[in-house]
């Protein structure tokens, strides 16, 4: 029996998307091949890794580093944003290696944001570490990735959270989209912090102080944290009016409640998630 082809359309959503990684785990155990990818922000990033087929190489990583390590990657030093991100992309950049999008086995789009011309940016060629870069590039947190040609680019969520339009004209039997922002479930099995507990908002917090601003900027519910939340319930909407637009033959949801933002060492239990999820569906 063939397997069936699929079209994996992974969604913006922070730590969420660590779901995608136990959800692409089911796909290729459960006679799946996936194909075609088109991937925004996180989904970018861990659909980037697939198909260069070294997604194991991140998923063992995340697993390990501890919350030290993790830490360290951010180099608050940024200009447009609070991280420049430059320690960030050469770890994945050792983890990656170095590809052309169009010389990978699967077929890859990250979609970004034209801040400037307010525009969606699809990329599909040229280096796939630039463009995850291009794509995760989150306002206020990560720096703008800028083109040889000087467009500044930020994260894809803020226009398309579930990029399904790349996909429009792939042969394959079926497209599969995972939104990562869907309605929040009452009980969820990985357990929360309270945000001030989250170990990056801790150093974020600390940043902040040093640059002399106001209380109203540091404290818990911060205007970085009012803006991150605006920009998460945004994009919930977008993806409802984008699947209700252009419905996939199947939609994974991801609980919009799942985790917070930045719960990146939770990964184990993140992608447990995925898997889990999938494993008690009946379509898949």
């Amino acid at each position: 029996m063939s397997k069936k082809t699929v079209s994996l359309v992974l969604g913006s959503g922070g730590a969420r998307g660590l779901a995608h990684i136990g959800i692409i785990r089911y796909l290729e155990e459960n006679d799946y091949e996936i194909k075609s990818i088109s991937g925004c922000s996180i989904g970018a990033l861990v659909g980037g890794f697939h198909a260069a087929g070294v997604l194991h190489t991140y998923e063992e990583w995340l697993k390990q580093i501890d919350t030290l390590e993790m830490l360290k990657l951010l180099d608050f030093k940024g200009s447009g944003g609070i991280v420049s991100g430059n320690k960030l992309m050469q770890k994945l950049q050792d983890l990656l290696g170095d590809h052309l999008i169009e010389s990978l086995d699967i077929k890859f789009t990250a979609v970004c944001t034209d801040i400037e011309a307010e525009k969606e940016v699809w990329i599909n060629s040229g280096s796939l570490l630039s463009a995850i870069r291009a794509s995760i590039s989150l306002p206020l947190f990560f720096t703008p990735f800028i083109t040889p040609s000087g467009k500044k680019l930020v994260d894809g969520g803020v226009l398309n959270p579930v990029p399904i339009a790349p996909t429009f004209h792939d042969d394959t039997d079926l497209t599969i989209s995972v939104n990562l922002g869907a309605e929040a479930a009452p009980d969820m099995p990985i357990k929360k912090r309270k945000k001030s507990d989250t170990p990056i908002r801790q150093k974020l917090q600390h940043y902040l102080k040093t640059l002399s601003l106001p209380d109203t900027f540091i404290k818990e519910d911060n205007m970085y944290g009012i803006a991150n939340k605006s920009f998460e319930t945004l994009q919930g909407a977008l993806a409802r009016m984008k699947l209700a637009a252009y419905p996939s033959d199947i939609e994974i949801d991801i609980p919009r409640n799942l985790c917070n933002t930045f719960d990146f060492d939770k990964a184990e239990e993140l992608i447990a998630y995925g898997y889990n999820l999938c494993k008690k569906r009946t379509d898949l």
